[in-house]
């Protein structure tokens, strides 16, 4: 899944006509947040496998989960040692993450066209910076969010 079209998915839900529905704006918002995921598990697979889409590829991309990956963002210990485009990319990752749980579940709430735009934005962002950090931080990251970190001996 290219988190790019995501992205221009997500934008495309916000142009039908002059107020989108409240369906596509909660859509869009969703579609953010999946951006960001993708290009987390797109990310841990490349660069803990490489770019060959084998079948080692696809189990790495498929073995991060949204929960554990949360609570590795939310880790302010481990996520000092991650350069700020890492943690921007974390912090991120976590708020779209409950703003996606708030589309998709919470009943209540009107959707603005304006603030989803600033959500799809602040994804774009994310994935960008993210991508313009040094290959073994990324590394670094793609490890922590999919291992379980053990005491030390």
């Amino acid at each position: 899944m290219n988190p790019s079209d995501l992205i221009t998915a997500a934008r495309d839900l916000t142009q039908s006509g002059l107020q989108p529905s409240q369906a596509n704006l909660r859509r869009a918002v969703s579609t953010a947040y999946y951006a960001v995921f993708h290009c987390l598990a797109g990310t841990t697979a490349d660069l803990l496998i490489g770019g060959n889409r084998s079948e080692a590829w696809h189990q790495v991309y498929r073995a991060l989960e949204h929960g554990s990956a949360k609570s590795a963002c939310r880790n302010r210990q481990a996520m000092e040692r991650f350069p700020l485009e890492v943690r921007n990319f974390a912090d991120t990752f976590v708020a779209l993450q409950k703003a996606r749980h708030q589309a998709d579940y919470a009943l209540e709430g009107q959707y603005d066209k304006l603030n989803v735009l600033a959500e799809i934005d602040r994804a774009e962002k994310a994935i960008v910076q993210f991508g313009q950090a040094c290959i073994q931080h990324r590394r670094n990251f793609a490890a922590h969010v999919l291992f379980k970190r053990r005491p030390e001996v």
